[in-house]
């Protein structure tokens, strides 16, 4: 071969669009297409989806492990060319139950009861998550009164609210317990649109959405003191660490090191479930510093 000789070179590969068709049988040029067709729920006046909004509605099915045309995940379009990722009840069942430390979920409902359009719903609803590398369970408990969506139109939760207040505490200790994040259920969702709010995490383009964003050594100086008091109160370091991921920033891994040398000998009984209780959340979200 010459130093004049040209190779001939083939175009690069999107290997993330090549994964998908492999995976759901699909051809690699069509991949893209169709996922604007099936996975966007647009509102009236919407342009179609773009490229970049499709790759970051793949990057995360990709993450999760979910099937985007069986509408395990799906995606609003954001006003900033953004996305909101959304996980459908069968995605949530399939993100946990896949989850190598996922040992077992029960239930548990209030005996006080009220009635929403009509409808038997109760007070509230505890779901429980045990995990193979945990003594404890996960236990979230969720107020009907603090999730229920009213509007003056007809939602599923006329109809169904015992079923959506189950999903919701589902979803809340799924989080809790495996530090989901960056995904949404329907309701949040909507919500979300509704008001116009981009989540942070959703970005507009696909590598800004995935970019980890973590706590400066500032913004951990300034929340330690509240951080602190919540282990010294008894919270185990990795639920609280978990806990603090799926709502906010990441914690680099000197300051997960940092927590876990607060902790304490535990002053709960030996046995006895450790709840995620109200105060614990109001108490972090009223105390957070971010930059």
């Amino acid at each position: 071969m010459t130093a004049n000789t040209k190779v001939a070179t083939l175009p690069k590969r999107n290997n993330l669009t090549a994964k998908f068709a492999e995976r759901f049988s699909v051809d690699e040029n069509e991949v893209m297409d169709i996922l604007k067709s099936t996975a966007f729920k647009q509102r009236e006046g919407q342009p179609p989806p773009t490229d970049a909004q499709v790759t970051a509605l793949m990057i995360v099915a990709d993450q999760y492990g979910l099937n985007p045309w069986t509408k395990e995940i799906y995606a609003y379009p954001d006003k900033n060319n953004g996305i909101v990722p959304v996980v459908g009840v069968d995605g949530w069942s399939r993100i946990m139950n896949s989850h190598p430390q996922m040992d077992g979920i029960d239930f548990r409902y209030s005996e006080a009861t009220l009635t929403h359009k009509g409808k038997l719903a109760y007070e509230w609803i505890e779901c429980v998550i045990t995990r193979k590398d945990r003594t404890k369970p996960i236990v979230v408990r969720e107020y009907f009164d603090e999730v229920v969506r009213t509007l003056n139109f007809a939602t599923p939760w006329d109809t169904h609210p015992k079923r959506l207040h189950r999903h919701k505490s589902e979803i809340q200790c799924a989080r809790v317990a495996f530090g989901f994040a960056g995904i949404y259920d329907e309701d949040e969702a909507q919500r979300i649109i509704e008001k116009d709010i981009t989540p942070e995490s959703t970005a507009n383009n696909a590598s800004a959405y995935v970019a980890p964003d973590y706590y400066s050594d500032e913004e951990f100086a300034a929340n330690e003191p509240a951080w602190r008091k919540v282990i010294d109160n008894g919270k185990e370091p990795d639920r609280f660490i978990s806990f603090i991921e799926a709502n906010g920033k990441l914690f680099t891994e000197v300051q997960k090191k940092t927590i876990t040398s607060w902790k304490k000998a535990p002053a709960t009984i030996d046995g006895e479930a450790t709840q995620v209780e109200d105060d614990f959340v109001k108490d972090l979200k009223d105390n957070e510093v971010t930059a």
